[in-house]
């Protein structure tokens, strides 16, 4: 039997399930026509008591469906709602019953109902499924038996563990189950709740206490297809929420009020099926782990733990916040930038980039319409030559996102892209040797935004060049006219791809150097891994005629993922950089452990001073120090501060 009820979902459920029928009940009318079919009910009931208009629009919506397999339906109205049982009829109720009315006549209209549809198609019929789904719990043996539908689905035996089923579904999830039994009782024996389950998709189980009995029988109702096996082997390797989930999760976000508008951020990686085909789909997976674990990362540091992150099919991701529109932005950027790093998978090494397409929610929006603006500003962006990124305005226009490139390309003309530096310490002694540069802009409506971003932001815009030269420039010459206490301390500086690719860097850097007026010796240059890949041996020469003019060389960020012992062989490197997540990564386990010794003793022999970054905690540092690294920086010491403060902290 399948109930829909707007307002007495539960009660109405109780009192058919007591009179001894398997009861699939549902409160709203979307997808109403798929729930019944797929619930094989020989009944609808159909509540329409209070809710007039939606009955009248549920009943035209399922008529025909119950018509054509045979079934009955039972409307039921309130006494001044006699007037609509004539378009009630002509939707395709069989049966009425008028409040007010007591249990024996609702049990009596459902016996009537049954029989109309008995005689129409026969006493069972399989309009949806071709063997029920189901379970029965024994209160007193504590022994489960599955239907063989649902062991076969589930890949298990007729009569498992109870605690295995358990393990089968997430904490979550699992939590909603316990607590939907134990609502059962003698007062209540009738409840549902709804999950999702690998291999079948979202389900709503339908309990029901038999109190003479003592067990608990369950209807599994399957709301949505499974993906095919393999796709949902691939999407377990890659490790996001489905996008069934993602939708309903979206869908209640809409409807919160008062809340920052809703975005969804499509992002779609460019060159995945090239590198697919050539290396395989292991390679394959582990490009999409590591997107996937970079989106998260971005999505995270911008907007907190509060966005949902979901692999889509194919090799696009899909982001949805509640978000201003201004941070919004900030993410798609900070996005663009980490999908434009390379990657590695296996042996081979991969440059993607991404396309990237964003919508904002209207008031009239459901998940469905937010998601075809998205993909329709997505599809956008992937015509366009240049842009990576692409926004559907509220009138359906698409233009591309320029505000933060047009605000950065302002900052830099009117010098707003400050410089703060963080201080190196040497282990064993703890005094400041060195400091870091680090750019940050303080925007008017995002507040602080750090190095990372700001050159992502400037990729897109092609502003690459301009930023790095105002950085290096106003370093440089605040370095330069550093007071007499700082003068004895090193100086990073960090150079871009753009940078290495530029023709006559060399000349142009080394005559800022000078015309600054610090001194090349005391001046270290710090490139990241990413900015080596493309063309190592273009890299190294450039290196090697930077180390001859006087400056030392660092490697940066190194065991960020893509880590080859080739650069540390083929580069002319003076420091190694450890990466802040693989420092940290020392209090954790012995294996953890290991690896970050490894890297430190390889780099010890290479004759390479080891620097740790983000080092936050005295523990950190210690076990760094039993390792052999001989500087760290981190918010230990110090986070990035003004050469003012600098100066108080050498004191």
């Amino acid at each position: 039997m399948f109930i829909l009820s707007f307002r007495q979902r539960d009660e109405l459920a109780a009192l058919a399930g007591g009179a001894g029928w398997q009861v699939v009940a549902a409160r709203r009318a979307a997808g109403v026509e798929r729930r019944f079919l797929a619930s094989g009910s020989a009944v609808v009931v159909l509540d329409a008591r209070g809710a007039l208009d939606e009955g009248l629009a549920s009943a035209r919506m399922l008529g025909g469906t119950i018509e054509a397999n045979g079934g009955a339906m039972l409307a039921l109205v309130s006494r001044g709602d006699h007037e609509a049982l004539g378009a009630l009829y002509e939707a395709g109720a069989t049966h009425f019953l008028s409040s007010p009315f007591g249990e024996t006549e609702f049990i009596q209209a459902l016996r009537y109902a049954a029989r109309h549809a008995e005689r129409m198609a026969g006493e069972w019929r399989t309009t949806g499924i071709a063997e029920p789904l189901g379970w029965r719990f024994d209160l007193a043996a504590r022994t489960m038996l599955l239907t063989p539908a649902f062991a076969r689905r589930l890949g298990t035996d007729e009569q498992p563990a109870c605690r295995a089923l358990l393990r089968r579904i997430d904490s979550a999830d699992r939590r909603v189950a316990l607590a939907a039994l134990r609502r059962l009782s003698l007062a209540r024996p009738t409840t549902a709740f709804a999950h999702d389950v690998p291999g079948i998709g979202r389900v709503v189980q339908h309990l029901h206490l038999d109190g003479a009995a003592r067990r608990v029988d369950a209807f599994v109702e399957v709301l949505g297809s499974a993906p095919e096996p393999s796709a949902e082997l691939r999407e377990a390797l890659a490790g996001a929420r489905d996008a069934g989930s993602a939708r309903r999760w979206m869908s209640r976000r809409l409807r919160e009020p008062g809340a920052e508008p809703l975005h969804a951020m499509l992002v779609a990686l460019n060159r995945f099926d090239m590198v697919n085909t050539a290396y395989g789909r292991s390679a394959g997976d582990t490009l999409l782990r590591g997107a996937l674990k970079r989106i998260e990362d971005a999505v995270r540091d911008v907007l907190g733990r509060g966005a949902l992150v979901s692999r889509l099919s194919g090799s696009s991701f899909l982001v949805a916040a509640c978000a201003p529109r201004a941070r919004i932005e900030l993410v798609a950027e900070r996005i663009a930038g980490e999908m434009a790093r390379p990657f590695v998978a296996g042996d081979a090494i991969a440059v993607l980039g991404c396309r990237i397409g964003v919508a904002q929610g209207e008031g009239d929006d459901d998940a469905a319409a937010l998601l075809r603006r998205a993909s329709e500003a997505l599809a956008d962006a992937r015509e366009s030559d240049s842009a990576t990124l692409r926004v559907a305005e509220a009138r359906g226009d698409e233009a591309p996102i320029d505000s933060l490139a047009v605000a950065l390309h302002h900052a830099i003309e009117r010098g707003e892209i400050d410089i703060l530096f963080q201080p190196q310490v040497s282990v064993s002694s703890g005094a400041i040797v060195g400091v870091e540069a680090l750019a940050r802009w303080e925007h008017a409506t995002l507040g602080t935004i750090g190095a990372e971003t700001l050159f992502a932001a400037a990729a897109r815009a092609d502003l690459e060049i301009a930023l790095s030269d105002h950085i290096q420039r106003i370093t440089l010459e605040r370095a330069a006219g550093w007071p007499a206490a700082l003068r004895g301390l090193r100086l990073s500086l960090n150079l871009t791809a753009a940078d290495i690719a530029r023709p006559g860097f060399i000349d142009l850097f080394l005559d800022r150097v000078d015309s600054s007026g610090f001194p090349r010796a005391r001046l270290t240059l710090e490139i990241t891994e990413s900015g080596l890949i493309e063309d190592l041996g273009v890299a190294a020469a450039l290196l090697s005629a930077l180390r001859t003019a006087g400056c030392r060389i660092a490697i940066d960020d190194f065991g960020t993922g893509y880590s080859s012992l080739a650069y540390l062989k083929a580069l002319p490197l003076d420091y190694l950089k450890i990466d802040k997540k693989l420092a940290q990564d020392i209090t954790g386990t012995p294996r953890d452990r290991v690896v970050v010794r490894g890297v430190i003793d390889m780099a010890r022999s290479l004759g390479l001073t080891v620097i740790a970054e983000g080092v936050e905690t005295a523990e950190q540092l210690e076990l760094l120090a039993k390792e052999g690294c001989q500087l760290y920086q981190g918010f230990l010491c110090s986070e990035a501060v003004t050469s003012g403060v600098l100066v108080e902290l050498l004191r």
